[in-house]
């Protein structure tokens, strides 16, 4: 899984996205952005998910992404299925605090995050919707973590991979991470030759011709 980590770490969202399109499987989270220290992010998915407190007042015992954090580390990435929602937090300040200290990699978040500057501050890249100020107290509890989740309509289990940079987040399913990168790694190293054609002068409507066209399509 190291070897996966870090074959992941050196490729972009992009060349994955166009991977995931040659071998038709769905994994980019759409409508996700970077909110706090805007560097790259990769890993094992850790997954939480939330939804409505019951409708007894009872209070939880725990707050919300706490045990998941706690079980993290290293080459590990939290997300969190937050149903897209903005009236509340998904993610907060102490959380960003307690990840960075356990070496997590980053948070992704379907919905609202807020103390993004606090999480900027302890150097935690964190990927969400947008942010608020407004506390999940009252408002969301967490469900379960470490099961399967969706995820801006897209399935995430425990240990597939995530990847987010400036231009988004994608996930890889942990049984095909092997055969996408693969597919990633070719398609990044044929854009780079093709970058230095276009530095070397060759005009652009060459450059990206019908090579470029069948890059998302041809999985040979």
């Amino acid at each position: 899984m190291t070897d996966l980590l870090a074959r992941l770490r050196a490729v972009d969202t992009c060349a994955v996205s166009d991977a995931l399109d040659r071998l038709e499987i769905r994994g980019v989270l759409g409508g996700l952005r970077p909110l706090a220290a805007e560097h790259p992010i990769a890993g094992r998915a850790v997954t939480v998910e939330l939804g409505p407190p019951a409708g007894n007042g009872a209070l939880p015992q725990r707050h919300l992404a706490t045990a998941a954090v706690d079980a993290s580390g290293p080459g590990e990435v939290i997300v969190v299925a937050h149903q897209g929602r903005t009236d509340c937090a998904g993610w907060g300040g102490l959380l960003s605090r307690a990840a960075a200290a356990r070496g997590i990699e980053g948070v992704v978040v379907d919905g609202a995050v807020r103390d993004v500057t606090e999480a900027a501050e302890v150097g935690l890249a964190v990927q969400g919707a947008t942010p608020t100020p407004v506390t999940a107290r009252a408002r969301a509890v967490e469900h379960s973590w470490g099961k399967p989740i969706t995820v801006c309509g897209i399935s995430v289990s425990p240990g597939d991979l995530i990847l987010s940079d400036a231009a988004g987040t994608v996930v890889i399913p942990a049984d095909r991470a092997d055969e996408v990168l693969a597919i990633a790694e070719r398609i990044a190293a044929t854009e780079s030759a093709m970058a230095d054609a276009i530095a070397a002068g060759t005009p652009v409507s060459a450059v990206m011709g019908k090579t470029y066209e069948e890059l998302t399509r041809d999985a040979g």
